[in-house]
């Protein structure tokens, strides 16, 4: 992404799960609640209603994020097509990080740019890449070592056949940094207090050399009592 810029039939939706654990008999708790999802037919169906070839889905996924759903860059675009976060909410994209999601809207969001450039696959890419607006302002692939790195690496890759794998659908998030409280500005609740947020004020108020210190002061009057 720009750097710049059901179940069918009558089963039970956990019958292939069940059906599993009752063959083998030797599966975890874990395992049996554990469902994967399957990459190769999320870009299947992608390709279908998008109408894009899914060797170039496929590709893509590769050459952003290697398939991984949690994957963030340095610039922020998330999940495995790597979709910033402006881009996934034009998109309709409420969760960046779903694997389903993510490659529908990486999906829908590279056939807008096939139909924008009349099929130029190149061009695609490097809107894809670089933003749209860097592609008209150099008239084609703009002179960026990345983006021209990139469509070379997308092109190639779908000459390969691979497979984009599974993933677990209860894989955990990335998760959020911790913020040292110094680092957060101190924002004063207005109203009522609850017993929560009112610790937190306190947090902010009091260091923890002022409560070392009041430490100290209170074990010195318990002594001299």
């Amino acid at each position: 992404m720009s750097r710049i810029n059901g179940v069918s039939g009558n089963q039970p939706a956990d019958y292939n799960v069940r059906s599993k654990v009752n063959q083998t008999g030797t599966d975890s708790f874990e395992s049996y609640m554990e469902e994967k999802l399957s990459l190769d037919d999320i870009f299947e169906r992608a390709s279908k209603k998008y109408n894009v070839p899914v060797n170039l889905l496929k590709a893509i996924g590769k050459a952003e994020s290697d398939f991984n759903p949690n994957a963030v860059s340095k610039s922020g675009a998330q999940g495995v097509m790597q979709l910033m976060p402006g881009t996934a909410a034009d998109l309709g994209v409420t969760d960046a990080f779903d694997p389903e999601q993510n490659i529908m809207g990486g999906s829908k969001y590279i056939a807008d740019l096939l139909k924008r450039y009349d099929g130029d696959t190149k061009l695609a890419l490097a809107a894809y890449n670089a933003g749209m607006g860097n592609v008209k302002k150099y008239g084609g692939i703009p002179p960026f070592k990345e983006t021209q790195n990139y469509v070379v690496k997308v092109m190639k890759y779908m000459e390969q056949d691979f497979t984009a794998g599974n993933v677990s659908s209860t894989e955990s998030k990335p998760p959020v940094a911790s913020v040292p409280y110094w680092h957060t500005p101190p924002a004063f609740p207005t109203g009522k207090v609850s017993t929560d947020s009112l610790s937190d004020v306190l947090d902010l108020l009091f260091s923890y050399n002022d409560y070392l210190k009041f430490i100290d002061i209170f074990m010195g009057s318990q002594i001299n009592k």
